[in-house]
Order: structure tokens, then C-alpha cells, then sequence
């Protein structure tokens, strides 16, 4: 589930989980005995169509592609397995596997997207060919305010349902007061001003987005999109069949574009009909035509245009986006009350918003510079690759000047960049072969400024910490002497160290030293410590002797005061010393294990593996739930030596791109085996 704020309202953007059942799902609940064989054998009709659809999302922020997991519902449309929903619960998805009614999962590749209307296009992809059940288009603009319908789905991905409404409204739009600009935005793309949706009163919630919504005689008359308020909102089976039809054939909706936008007239205009004008941009089939901003658009293409109301504006939008590309088209306007014409011929209609991607050697996400974009950032060409996030202490973070979001590359290293792929290109050819990052100079737009930096491109390797000189170590733990310890025990004249734990096999262990003895000097110095901020004084006072000398204590037991020579140990590795690993693909640091660790957890002598001691949140290794702290012991069935080891095996992964890595881990007193569905990236 997902809440965006549009324009002061709260607007509930709704994923659908369907959770399959092998029984008839029976009607909801309270519905009048003269409805209820018509619901039953409506739900009966569709319920085997109905997917859950979990998906694996990339989001991009601070410079990192970050992933995250949600669920939507779809409905199947062709025996062939082809699956309708929402482009917000699908079409940015990088893994999609779809749950049917039977409880079967079966993964699933997108077929195309289109931002605008919200439809996405799945197919299913079982391991051999088969047929699936499919539910019925029914048509949408014969639909009343009224009529009866079942939104079918599930809410907050917990378990089917099915509810029953009514139709509230055949003409539901967004309300002007929320904002003229993307008032519901996919992709930079403004879906109100491109779907008018059957507006209704059955029960929907965050998980109920692309699953269908249903009339009585089990046909799907729209794709539930939206929750405003207790009203949910359905994209018209009539826009959602045509949009899916033309995905089905070509993968893509092509359509036309003039560059220009109309509002309804005013209320007081002097004009009786047409469209008033309003934004038209510059070096747009419209732009070069000479329409301006204030025309009235009487006639388009042979249309008479009559827009006086906010409900017809998306329904001039998708007449323009039919148009023909490359067919010219008369329009006819007025400005300043003289009727006029002109000729505009329909270009394209490109994407808002390119995709992103994530340029680790830089710190950056990116994107190219769309059309649309240029324009805003008042730039004659789309030439350039333009920032969307910065990583804070990664290379482009750090450069100085710091690189920053919205800011525009234009060169690297003296070499022109167009687009990101030759951006990945240019990273290549600067990093190939290098251990080291390396200084690269960058040329980049801000505002109206040309500027350049210095970015070391590049992965810094972690190093390793090498080794602490070695101190004389005494195997135990102790706790100070404080003085309420030492009137408790009726001496308080009592000062030094009392043993809380003996380190198996240790030197201190077959000295015979015990838990609760009470260390009150070395080699005949008495200790001093008495409060609690003391309890470095003993550590340090064994750190002077030499390794494998051996040192008498004075020890205090049930009252009886004896001496007890111990030989002193080389100090064990602390974690800073420990060789560690940085996978860059699944995004999470390793360790090797501690003499600490393995007292810590009682591991035995042999146990062998790598701590995680990191992980990114959003990445692959978090995904598949990989926790701090994990040992982990076995990659893909073959056992994990260390971490010279683990990096040799990581590499070879990357090389092979799997398609799923397994992990045998402990955590804590639990064995766990955890599964990796990484999406492996081509090139850099």
C-alpha cells in the first residue's frame, strides 16, 4: 500500500493481494436474497481468473537504487495466461510472481506498461504451456449510476473478499482544487487528465489496485485504481480493453502529441463553444504551427471542440492522443474574436519520465533528459544525463564541488555524453582494470551556470586493517571491586577485581582460577580500582608484560587469600582487525569470526563462516531478509571457509548471474536457509 499527498487531500493509491481459496467464494455478506445467485454466480464466473501479483520494485534515493516489495492484484484475460493491472503495481517491477485461486505461484514477465492510463501487461510464465481460466470484458459506457457491482480482490494482501456496491458516478474526475499540475502522477505522466473513472461504493482498500471490478453478470467493467475517501474509482474497462489489446500486439501504446494543453471556457467567456488554450510549447507541432496561449479551439481534425467542463477535458486528450502521427490535421480557432486556421502534423508521444539507473562507481542515480524535461529546464536539446540522487559521502557527494541532484552532465573526462548508456560506457572505459578510484574531470549544468569538477570515480575497496601489535592478554572477564560491593562482602578496605568469566581452555582456566575470585594484585602490586570507571587498570597493567611470561595473582576465595601464577596469552583479534568484504551486487559487508564471537556464542572449534555486519537497506541482501549479525555458513550448498573464501565465491556468482544464490545461516540458536532472487544488471 502506498499514500501520496495530492494537494492538501490524502489520496490512497491501492495494491491488490488476492489470496487464492480452492472453495467458492461465497457473496458478501448481507446482500438482499434477490441479489445473491446473481453475485454468487458472478464471483463463480471470475474468482479463477484472480492473481495475487508480488512484485520487487526499484526505488532510487541518496544515490542507490533501492528495492522494495509489494502485492497487487490482476486478472487474467487470455488462455494464454495474459494478466491485466495497474502499471503502478507492476510496470517498474524488476520480479513478478503471481499466486492464482489455486494457490499456485507462477512467475511472470511484463508484456508492456502504459503510465497514462495506469494499465500494465503481465504474461504468466509456468515452466510448461498451458491454458488458464479468463474473465469476460463487459462494456463500460453501458454502465448507470445505480447498477450493482463486486470489487474482487485482496485488501492489505491478507485474504480474498469480494464486496458489493454500487455505482456512485460514470464521470469521476479529479477536483480542480487539487492542483492543475499531476494531480495523480505515474512516471511524470498526470492520470486524470486521461481517465475519467466509474466512481463506486464497494469496499476497496491498499491491495485492491488492478484487480477487477465486476458487474452481475461476472464481466469486468474496470480495473480498481483508486480510494478517495470512501469512494473507490475504476479505469473503464472500455480505456483498460483497448489500452491491454494494444499491449497484447505491439508491447507499447504509441500516440500522438501536438504540445499543447486546453482548459474548459469560463464561465463568463465571451465564447459559446471550442476549448480555451492554454500552455503551448515552443518547437511542438503546435508551437510551430502558431497557436498561442488564450486561442479558442473550435475544430480539430474535422471535430467540433467543445470543452465547458473539467469532465471533458480527458476525453479531448485521448481524442488528440488518436490521432495520427504524420497525417497533418486542420484546426480552426478563434483569437480575438477572428476565426482563423491552421495546420498541425502529430509527432510521438515520447516517455515523461526515462527510467532511472543506478551509476555505482559515481554515487549517483540518473536518468536521460526527456523531451518534457528539457523544456523545463529551459534547454535547447536533450543532450546531457541528468541527476536524480546523490549518494552523501559517495564520490559525486564528495567532489568539490559536489555533484547535486537535478544538476546536468554534459562531459566526462573531455568526451561529450549524450545519454546514460554512453555515460556506463565512458565509467567503463575510466575504471577498467583499476583497483583504485580515479580522478575524473566532469563537466555539468547548473541552472544557468556551466561548471566542472573532479568526481574519483570508482569503488574503494575495503582495506585490510592489518594487525594491532600484540599485547599480553589475561583470559578472563572481570568487573571492579566498586566500594558497595566491597562492604556487602564485609571488607571494604577491599579493592581490585573480581572474575565474572573463565574462557574455556584457556591458560587462566588450567591455572585454576574461578568465577567469583577476587584479583587484589599482580606480582605483588595492589590494585587500586574501587568505582566503576576504574576498570581499565588491570587490562593495562597486563598489557606491560611480554606475551608467554607468566604473572602471579593475588587472589582472595572464601575468605582465604592464595597466589596463582597464570601464563599470559597474545590478545585475541579485535573486530577492526578482523578481514572484511563488501559485496556490491547484494549490498552488505562480511567479517571473519572473533575468538569473541565464538566464546560469545559458544560456536565450536570448527565452526566456520563470515559475520554480516552490514546492510543496506532497500538492497537484494536485505530483500531476502539476510539479518546483522548472521553467521553465514553455507553459499549455494558448498561451506564458507572465510572471507577470502566467501569474496572468491561472490565473484564467481556475478559472473554466472544465478538466478537464485541460497545462504545457510545461524542467527542466534536458529539455522535458516534464506534464498536471493537478484536482478543482475548488464554492463556497469
Amino acid at each position: 500500500m502506498r499514500l501520496r499527498i495530492v494537494a492538501g487531500l490524502m489520496m490512497l493509491v491501492l495494491f491488490v493481494s488476492v489470496a487464492p481459496s480452492s472453495a467458492q467464494e461465497p457473496a458478501p455478506a448481507g446482500i438482499p436474497e434477490s441479489l445473491r445467485s446473481s453475485v454468487d454466480a458472478a464471483v463463480a464466473m471470475v474468482k479463477p481468473a484472480l492473481v495475487r501479483i508480488e512484485v520487487v520494485t526499484p526505488d532510487y534515493y541518496e544515490g542507490r537504487e533501492v528495492k522494495y516489495e509489494s502485492s497487487g492484484s490482476g486478472v487474467i484475460i487470455t488462455p494464454e495466461g495474459h494478466v491485466v493491472t495497474n502499471h503502478h503495481v507492476a510496470g517498474r517491477a524488476t520480479r513478478m510472481v503471481c499466486t492464482l485461486s489455486t494457490k499456485e505461484k507462477i512467475a511472470a514477465r511484463l508484456v508492456g506498461r502504459d503510465p497514462l492510463s495506469d494499465i500494465a501487461l503481465l504474461k504468466l510464465a509456468p515452466e510448461s504451456p498451458r491454458q488458464f481460466p479468463t474473465a469476460p470484458w463487459g462494456d463500460s459506457t453501458q454502465v448507470k449510476v445505480g447498477d450493482h457491482v463486486l470489487a474482487m480482490g485482496s485488501p492489505m494482501a491478507l485474504s480474498q473478499s469480494v464486496t458489493l456496491g454500487i455505482i456512485s458516478n460514470t464521470e469521476m474526475i479529479m477536483p480542480r482544487w487539487f492542483g492543475p499540475m499531476r494531480r495523480m502522477d505515474e512516471d511524470g505522466e498526470d492520470v486524470g487528465s486521461f481517465v475519467v473513472w466509474l466512481g463506486h461504493d464497494a469496499q476497496i482498500y491498499g491491495g485492491n489496485s488492478g484487480g477487477p471490478l465486476v458487474n452481475l453478470q461476472g464481466e469486468i467493467i474496470g480495473i480498481n485504481e483508486i480510494r478517495v475517501g470512501g469512494l473507490g474509482g475504476a479505469i473503464p474497462s472500455e480505456l483498460a480493453q483497448k489500452v491491454a489489446s494494444v499491449l497484447l500486439e505491439k508491447g507499447e501504446v504509441e500516440r500522438a502529441w501536438l504540445g499543447f494543453d486546453i482548459q474548459p471556457r469560463f464561465k463568463y467567456s465571451p465564447m459559446d463553444r471550442g476549448a480555451l488554450v492554454g500552455n503551448v510549447m515552443k518547437t511542438t507541432p503546435a508551437g510551430d504551427a502558431g497557436l498561442k496561449a488564450g486561442d479558442y479551439l473550435l475544430r480539430l481534425a474535422g471535430q467540433d471542440i467543445d470543452v465547458e467542463f473539467d469532465e471533458q477535458i480527458p476525453l479531448f486528450n485521448r481524442f488528440v492522443a488518436g490521432l495520427t502521427i504524420g497525417e497533418p490535421v486542420e484546426a480552426a480557432f478563434s483569437r480575438d474574436g477572428v476565426e482563423q486556421t491552421l495546420t498541425m502534423t502529430p509527432v510521438k508521444r515520447n516517455e515523461a519520465s526515462p527510467k532511472q539507473s543506478e551509476l555505482k562507481q559515481w554515487g549517483l542515480t540518473v536518468q536521460d533528459i526527456s523531451f518534457l524535461k528539457a523544456r523545463e529546464l529551459r534547454r535547447e536539446n536533450q543532450d546531457g544525463v541528468i541527476i536524480t540522487s546523490v549518494r552523501p559521502g559517495g564520490p559525486a557527494g564528495d567532489a568539490k564541488p559536489a555533484l547535486e541532484e537535478k544538476d546536468v552532465i554534459t562531459a566526462v573526462a573531455d568526451t561529450p555524453v549524450k545519454n546514460v548508456e554512453e555515460m556506463k560506457q565512458l565509467t567503463a572505459a575510466q575504471t577498467e582494470g583499476k583497483t583504485e578510484p580515479t580522478p575524473v574531470l566532469v563537466q555539468f549544468e547548473r541552472r544557468e551556470q556551466q561548471l566542472v569538477t573532479v568526481v574519483e570515480v570508482g569503488i574503494q575497496e575495503l582495506k585490510d586493517p592489518g594487525l594491532e601489535v600484540k599485547k599480553a592478554w589475561l583470559p578472563v572477564e572481570t568487573q571492579v571491586i566498586t566500594r558497595d560491593i566491597a562492604r556487602t562482602l564485609g571488607d571494604e578496605a577491599l579493592k581490585g577485581f573480581r572474575v565474572t568469566r573463565i574462557y574455556p581452555g584457556s591458560t587462566a582456566e588450567k591455572a585454576g582460577l574461578l568465577v567469583g575470585d577476587l584479583i587484589l594484585a599482580v606480582d605483588g602490586m595492589e590494585l587500586e580500582a574501587d568505582a566503576p570507571e576504574d576498570y581499565e587498570e588491570l587490562p593495562v597493567l597486563i598489557r606491560q608484560y611480554k606475551v608467554g611470561t607468566s604473572a602471579e595473582l593475588s587472589v582472595k576465595r572464601s575468605g582465604e587469600t592464595k597466589t596463582i601464577p597464570v601464563e599470559l596469552i597474545a590478545a585475541p583479534k579485535l573486530d577492526r582487525e578482523m578481514k572484511k568484504y563488501r559485496d556490491t551486487d547484494f549490498e552488505f559487508t562480511v567479517r571473519d569470526i572473533t575468538f569473541f564471537d565464538r566464546a560469545r556464542e559458544e560456536w565450536e572449534a570448527d565452526k566456520t563462516g563470515v559475520l554480516v555486519e552490514e546492510i543496506k537497506s532497500g538492497s537484494w541482501a536485505a530483500l531476502g531478509m539476510l539479518g546483522v549479525s548472521d553467521l553465514i555458513m553455507e553459499v549455494n550448498g558448498d561451506r564458507v571457509v572465510d572471507v577470502d573464501w566467501f569474496e572468491q565465491k561472490m565473484d564467481a556468482i556475478a559472473t554466472e548471474k544465478p538466478k537464485t544464490v541460497v545462504f545457510k545461516v545461524m542467527r542466534g540458536i536458529y539455522t535458516l536457509f534464506l534464498q536471493f532472487e537478484p536482478q543482475w544488471e548488464e554492463g556497469v
